[in-house]
Formats: C-alpha cells, sequence, structure tokens
C-alpha cells in the first residue's frame, strides 16, 4: 500500500482550490492508534508490527511472481468481456423475436457485471499498471459506469481505502444515504433504510455518480464551488457517453428491424442486472454482521501493521466457486482486497489462505460466508438499523 502525504492546495482564504485532488495522511512508523480496536486490543505493538511484517512479504512475494500469465490473463477477460458485448448488442438489434431479446439482455448482463467488477474496478486500482499498457492502466480507463473514473478514484481509492470503516471519515459507510452503524445518529428518515436501499440496487451507479460529487463536502465548505463544478462537467460528459451508447446507438440501429423498443428495454434491464450485482456484492464485502467499524480515535496515530488488521475485521468476504469470484471482481476476496489494493485481482485466492493463517494465528476473526448469507445478513443490519437504538447484533 502507498500513501502519499496531504498536499491540499488552498486559496489565500484558506479555503480548498478547484484543481485538488489529495490522498490522506502518512501511517505511522510505531507506536500504536490512541485507541485499538477491540478486536485487536489483546494485541501488543511488537506483535501488531510483526502482523504487519508478514502481510507486507506476501504483498511482495506476489509482486515478484507477477509476469506474463497475469497479463495474459486480463487480457483474455478483455477479450471475453467485449466479445460478450457486441454478441449482446448484436442480439439486441433482432430483439423483435423474445429469444433474441433474452440472448442479447443476457449477454450484455454479463459484458457489463465483467466490464465493471474484474476489469474496470480493478484497473482503475492500478493493479495492472506495471504492465506499461496504455490501454490497461488506471490514467487512461474509463469504464462501463455513469461516474466519470477520475471522480471515483478519488473517493473510492484515496479515500475509502485509507479509512475504511472509520465513521465520519469514510463515508462509504451508508454514502450519506444509510443509516448503516449504530455509531451514525439516528433520524426519523432512518425508517426508510430498507427502501432507499431497494431503490439504490438498482440504480447503484447513479447513486455513486452522486455521491462522488461529493456534495456534503461542499455544504459543509470542505470542497470548492470550482471543484464542484469540474466535477459536474465531467459528469455530464459521462452521462451523455452512456446514454448516447446503451440508450440512443442500439436502440435506434434496432430500429430498422422493428426492434427499437426492445432494446431499449434490453439495455435498460442489463444495467439494472449489473447495478443490483455490484450493489450486492459491495454491501457483502463491507455490511455484514461480523464486521467492525472504528472511531477515527482508532485510525489516529496507527501504524501500518494497525491498517492492516482495520481492514481484516473490517470487510467480509464471499465463499463460492472460481466463476462467482471472476464475476465479483474478485471482491469475494474482499478482506485480501483491503489489504493489498493494487495487487492484480487473479491472485487474491493465491493470497487468501496465508492471511486467513495469519487472523488465526493473531486471534483476529475472518468473516466470510456463501453469498446468500452475506446477503441476507447485509439487509438484516439495513432493518435493524433503520430504527433507532444500539440495535445492531454485536460480534
Amino acid at each position: 500500500m502507498t500513501v502519499v502525504t496531504p498536499s491540499k492546495t488552498t486559496s489565500a482564504e484558506g479555503k480548498p482550490t478547484g484543481g485538488s485532488r489529495t490522498r490522506p495522511g502518512k501511517l505511522a512508523e510505531s507506536g500504536s492508534p490512541t485507541v485499538r480496536p477491540p478486536a485487536a486490543a489483546h494485541l501488543s505493538d511488537e506483535q501488531v508490527a510483526e502482523l504487519g511484517r508478514e502481510l507486507d512479504a506476501i504483498r511482495d512475494e506476489i509482486l515478484a511472481k507477477r509476469g506474463a500469465a497475469d497479463a495474459a490473463y486480463i487480457r483474455r477477460v478483455i477479450k471475453v468481456q467485449r466479445g460478450l458485448e457486441i454478441s449482446g448488442r448484436a442480439a439486441l438489434l433482432v430483439s423483435k423475436n423474445k429469444a433474441a431479446w433474452v440472448t442479447g439482455t443476457t449477454l450484455l448482463s454479463l459484458a457489463k457485471i465483467l466490464e465493471n467488477m474484474e476489469i474496470g474496478h480493478n484497473v482503475l486500482h492500478g493493479q495492472w499498471d506495471w504492465m506499461r499498457d496504455p490501454d490497461i492502466h488506471s490514467t487512461t480507463w474509463e469504464w462501463d459506469f455513469v461516474t466519470p473514473s477520475r471522480s471515483w478514484q478519488h473517493t473510492h481509492n484515496d479515500l475509502h481505502h485509507r479509512w475504511t470503516n472509520v465513521v465520519g471519515k469514510d463515508n462509504d459507510v451508508g454514502y450519506n444515504l444509510l443509516r448503516m452503524d449504530e455509531q451514525q445518529p439516528w433520524k426519523p428518515i432512518n425508517l426508510a433504510n430498507p427502501l432507499f436501499n431497494a431503490i439504490l440496487a438498482p440504480l447503484f451507479e447513479w447513486g455513486i455518480a452522486i455521491y462522488d460529487l461529493e456534495l456534503t463536502e461542499f455544504k459543509e465548505g470542505k470542497k470548492s464551488k470550482e471543484a464542484l463544478l469540474k466535477d459536474l462537467r465531467a459528469l455530464g460528459k459521462k452521462v451523455v457517453t452512456q446514454f448516447t451508447k446503451d440508450y440512443a446507438a442500439t436502440p435506434a440501429v434496432a430500429m430498422l428491424t422493428g426492434s427499437g423498443k426492445q432494446a431499449l428495454y434490453g439495455t435498460l434491464t442489463a444495467n439494472a442486472v449489473r447495478n443490483v450485482w455490484a450493489h450486492a456484492v459491495i454491501f457483502c464485502g463491507h455490511f455484514p454482521e461480523g464486521t467492525d467499524t472504528f472511531t477515527e480515535e482508532m485510525a489516529e496515530g496507527e501504524t501500518r501493521g494497525d491498517w492492516y488488521i482495520r481492514q481484516m475485521i473490517g470487510s467480509a468476504n464471499i465463499s463460492g466457486s472460481k466463476f462467482m469470484h471472476i464475476m465479483t471482481g474478485n471482491l469475494s476476496h474482499q478482506i485480501e482486497h483491503h489489504l493489498f489494493p493494487d495487487l492484480p485481482s487473479n491472485r487474491y485466492a493465491e493470497v487468501a489462505p496465508k492471511v486467513r493463517e495469519i487472523c488465526q494465528r493473531y486471534g483476529l476473526k475472518y468473516t466470510t460466508g456463501p453469498l446468500l448469507k452475506q446477503v441476507g445478513s447485509t439487509w438484516g443490519k439495513i432493518f435493524r438499523l433503520a430504527l433507532p437504538g444500539k440495535t445492531a447484533a454485536t460480534a
């Protein structure tokens, strides 16, 4: 993990300027946080430091082994994804035929899931930058998602991955919409938690696009008007691109065969399917029972080892088949991804047993379970936290 020292550019009035994109500060070289999380309170500073060295060694081992096989893997996945997308859109051109509509919508849904999860998310994390391929690079990739890549990288890579599950610093805890932790004050509007989440799932890409604008930060004066306008312009351009591709170009060509309406419904359905799947995977990796959240004091003064611990006990995995892992973007190995966000995703399955063994040896929980169990657990928490009081089950 690389953490960059803050260098926020400010105006004469002390407010952030429009072009700044910064990462949070460095981790401490030694010592311990102000308060160590309860699940790790039994560990000494020396044990935490040794745990950090063990995980660093795992990361270094994978970095040393990256090579032609890994590069071939991601290129093969991209080739398959593009084949699925072309085939799906081609079938939708004649989707007045019901079989063609089902086939086209299914193939396009799979293509969008694969691009969003195993390709786009991981390319934008810089997992494949070492290949020096300008077509598969975190600085050039623009994914098939409404939110612009650069905006998402800021809120996700720079902020979420640094402050994972730290209430008050990681706005991914509820996305400024849902009450997802008992530390968050209850408000009457939280009674609509389940309804909001049910609406968010099929519209997930739009929810993330709005979230990435950081409207709360703008309202609180932490984000300048210039920065917001810049992000709005970028979002506007991306919306036009996505609408043109999915809701104009494909249906327009399909009109030649009398399938324009069916093609429009097919692309709408494919996007909704991708959104529901992405929503489920992301929520299962962060919010099921067994995942911890943290106070700001637990992150103050944390070392690399402490940061590693917070990633392990604040994340959850999903067990399943190799195909399921690929379709989740290997975020079914969310613990490993939070530990090593820049390692190639195809290596997480190799890393997982080593991480689990370290957790067991140091007395730290390793939360995992089948997809349906994790989905049910997450929805259960959403319903419980819709009500006032400390109602979440404790692990």
